[in-house]
């Protein structure tokens, strides 16, 4: 498919490999601009003046949306005092890029990063195990957290999936859509409160594969917020593992749960309640039929009324947390599995055919033809040998 043939703004279904290859190729780097500018004294239209280009050029560039022609490349150059060495960075396409969907305020640090770095490594042997997967899929190719760019995305993706603004989007079409997407989804089972993540994203660039693992011990009011914010990353490859990614996956999340529509109406309920109480029992029954966190709603609402002016509702942010917090929902693993855990052929079942996920068959493969121990499974589901070991003997009979 021509590139030009089909263009929605900014959901655009595109040759997903000719995009990719552009993403993967040479970078700006952003950080040695900035400082040569700020030396320079310059602001960024003066820095694109005096290359000869627009300022949304130099935008583009930072944001590793496009990268200079040769003679503009040189001019960049020359203008910054910079070798190519230090204003040109290479992504190797090797190495994994990582995303992390994180619990509460939990800081990343670089032991994170790297565990998951090695976790990706380790995975590329498991690829060629995997069924072929799509060349051709959705991506956002001009994110944007501004609102009504935010709305128009959101519109786009639901009517690429048969769904009305106030339709509730159902995890069958999430994960549906992480299928055609050619993402692999793995569900584990990381303990409520013991795991640094929520969901962990690894792509393969050099194999064009992504693996999404997603902790089923969590809140079923949270989950499928935690999904759709995956499904974001998905649509915007370039974007995954840096900061920018992870607000714009946020922003696309709860935009896609809870669009314009819905908020709006939930809005004026709220407004005509007598009390808080009642605005934040409104705000419950609109989560509850969207299957959302009450945050979620709360917080497209707060966003809806800042962008086209009109009065907040008179709840603080606090208050909601703290209804919340008082009336947790189920974890995803208690309404799948009862009892808990679950044996692991139940376990290995259900990726399978309600997640609709080939990890585990691809895995059984692999440990037919290759002879690969249970320390494998450990080490790449980040679980304890004991429960490595009962997949494993699962796998062989």
């Amino acid at each position: 498919m021509n590139n030009a043939v089909v263009n929605l703004k900014k959901l655009d279904f595109v040759p997903y490999r000719a995009i990719l290859h552009r993403l993967m190729g040479r970078f700006i780097n952003k950080e040695a601009l900035h400082s040569a500018r700020a030396e320079l004294g310059w602001t960024q239209s003066q820095l694109a003046k005096a290359v000869g280009v627009s300022s949304q050029s130099v935008t583009n560039w930072i944001k590793g949306k496009d990268f200079p022609r040769p003679a503009t490349l040189l001019k960049l150059a020359t203008t910054l005092k910079l070798g190519f060495d230090q204003l040109v960075t290479t992504l190797d396409e090797g190495q994994p890029v990582v995303a992390f969907r994180k619990k509460g305020g939990a800081k990343t640090t670089a032991a994170h990063i790297s565990k998951a770095e090695g976790i990706g490594m380790l995975l590329k042997p498991l690829v060629p195990h995997l069924p072929e997967l799509q060349a051709l899929r959705t991506l956002i190719t001009s994110p944007s957290t501004d609102y009504t760019n935010l709305q128009l995305s959101v519109s786009q993706t639901r009517t690429r999936l048969g769904l009305g603004e106030q339709a509730v989007l159902k995890y069958e079409h999430l994960i549906g859509e992480f299928n055609s997407c050619g993402a692999v989804l793995v569900p584990v089972l990381k303990g409520a409160k013991k795991s640094h993540e929520n969901a962990l994203h690894i792509r393969l660039p050099q194999e064009d594969v992504t693996f999404i693992f997603l902790n089923l011990d969590t809140r079923l009011e949270d989950f499928k917020f935690w999904m759709a914010h995956e499904l974001a990353h998905v649509y915007t490859p370039g974007l995954a593992g840096t900061n920018e990614g992870e607000d714009f996956a946020d922003a696309f999340a709860g935009a896609l749960l809870f669009p314009k529509v819905c908020a709006k109406q939930a809005y004026h309920e709220a407004m005509k309640a007598a009390n808080i109480n009642g605005a934040i029992k409104v705000l419950q029954q609109h989560a509850s039929e969207h299957m959302i966190s009450l945050n979620t709603a709360y917080q497209q609402i707060t966003f809806l009324t800042k962008s086209i002016g009109l009065p907040s509702l008179h709840i603080e942010e606090k208050t909601i947390h703290a209804v919340r917090n008082s009336n947790h929902g189920p974890l995803v693993s208690a309404a799948l599995f009862d009892p808990m855990p679950p044996e692991p052929k139940r376990y290995m079942a259900t990726c399978e055919h309600l997640f609709r996920s080939d990890f585990f068959n691809a895995l059984k493969h692999m440990i037919h033809e290759n002879g690969t121990g249970a320390s494998y499974i450990q080490q790449i589901l980040d679980t304890s040998l004991q429960d490595a070991t009962a997949l494993h003997e699962a796998m062989n009979h």
